[in-house]
């Protein structure tokens, strides 16, 4: 469980199923980009960590010696079809599922890490704000090692839909490819769109396509007007997103032509904010930073003062008032105790039944009030989580 499997194939039926398979398995998945160099696929696979590759004899042998401890052909469908089929997975949705390497152009690549929930709410994200359903036929031309290339797959599966997996060398490919196989929804970048614009179509495949999708760069006016014109039953979808990351806005198809250069709207389970250099959210109109909401790396907190709760009876609370200050002791080590000065600076409305990490045998039933008390804490020496007594004049209250 755990483990990293790599990747390093063409658009073959087993490269579309690995991302899935993996997931299932409890492994990592980590995709390589076909048309990367030597240099390039040895420093992924060394900077992943992989214990397995997957690959055809002829990769292979081109690579040489990886140090990895196995290989696995996939020459022949009949070196993987074989075993009983994996149940769904049982992983925790933050546990990591999957390696995205971008495509070194301006250096070594580097790794996106992908969890299990990333990929399920990936998925059913962008099937819901572009509305694909189950007679979808989706064109799979961009590299399934790119995020935008993958979620191509689990966005249609999620929907229902079939996808066409396309590796081409030319816009004709691509053309031909449309028409043979009537492809409703075709996902490209900027490039990928100058080429088919200037290309022959014939009239019975650019018909049928329902909807276009752009990432990895802004769709220019006139990019815009001659999609719509080659077009012209699609719904255009611009994309825009953080660097090698996954999408982050869409611009709604009604508004391309008005607006062109918009960056849209936050894609659903996304929350986006424009933000100042200080931080703070910018007014209506006024340009600031992209900043896109997403689960912390790791906790701070400001330790130099502690908050301290605590329960107090009905009796001891007629003692407490706001902002005074009650005599707090926590264990000091042996049998003594350290003595500290704590401000009250929250009282609890209502009354609430003894909380159970607390309670004695004779306090089960007992109604409490909570209380929050601020503690410096200067030397460090106070942490999250210690116990501690409140002092009162009559009685004492326990934390």
């Amino acid at each position: 469980i755990g483990d990293r499997v790599a990747t390093y194939l063409p658009k073959t039926l087993l490269a579309c199923l690995m991302p899935l398979a993996a997931a299932r398995a409890g492994l990592v998945h980590v995709p390589i980009n076909p048309a990367l160099r030597r240099a390039q696929v040895l420093h992924i696979l060394e900077d992943s960590g992989a214990k397995l590759l997957v690959t055809a004899k002829a990769r292979a042998e081109m690579l040489g010696d990886t140090g990895l401890k196995s290989w696995l052909e996939a020459d022949s469908d009949a070196t993987w079809q074989s075993g009983e089929p994996l149940p769904p997975s049982a992983c925790d949705p933050d546990q990591l599922a999957a390696i995205l390497y971008t495509s070194g152009s301006t250096g070594l690549p580097k790794g996106v890490m992908l969890s299990h929930a990333n990929m399920w709410l990936g998925a059913i994200s962008v099937a819901r704000y572009l509305q694909l359903s189950c007679d979808d036929r989706v064109l799979a031309v961009l590299p399934l090692s790119f995020d935008y290339g993958q979620n191509q797959l689990f966005s249609t599966w999620a929907a229902g839909g079939c996808v066409v997996p396309l590796d081409y060398l030319t816009a004709r490919d691509v053309v031909r490819a449309i028409e043979r196989h009537q492809i409703t929804t075709l996902a490209g970048v900027p490039p990928l769109w100058i080429q088919l614009t200037e290309a022959a179509w014939p009239e019975a495949a650019s018909s049928a396509i329902r909807r276009i999708t752009n990432s990895g760069g802004a769709l220019s006016r006139k990019l815009v007007a001659d999609l719509s014109a080659l077009f012209p039953k699609a719904d255009i979808y611009p994309m825009y997103g953080l660097t090698e990351a996954f999408r982050s806005t869409y611009l709604e198809p009604v508004l391309v032509a008005s607006h062109p250069t918009s960056m849209g709207t936050a894609i659903p389970f996304a929350e986006i904010l424009v933000v100042r250099p200080d931080g703070c959210l910018t007014e209506a109109e006024e340009p600031g930073e992209l900043v896109q909401v997403g689960t912390p790396l790791f906790k701070m907190a400001a330790l130099d003062t502690l908050v301290l709760r605590a329960y107090l009876s009905g009796a001891q609370l007629a003692q407490v008032a706001l902002g005074q200050t009650l005599t707090v002791r926590v264990d000091a080590g042996g049998d003594s105790l350290r003595v500290l000065q704590g401000r009250v600076t929250w009282i609890a409305p209502t009354a609430e039944f003894t909380p159970t990490p607390i309670q004695t045998r004779d306090e089960r039933v007992t109604q409490v009030y909570a209380v929050k008390l601020a503690v410096p804490n200067g030397d460090g020496r106070l942490r999250l989580g210690m116990p501690a007594e409140v002092s009162l004049t009559l009685s004492t209250a326990r934390e």
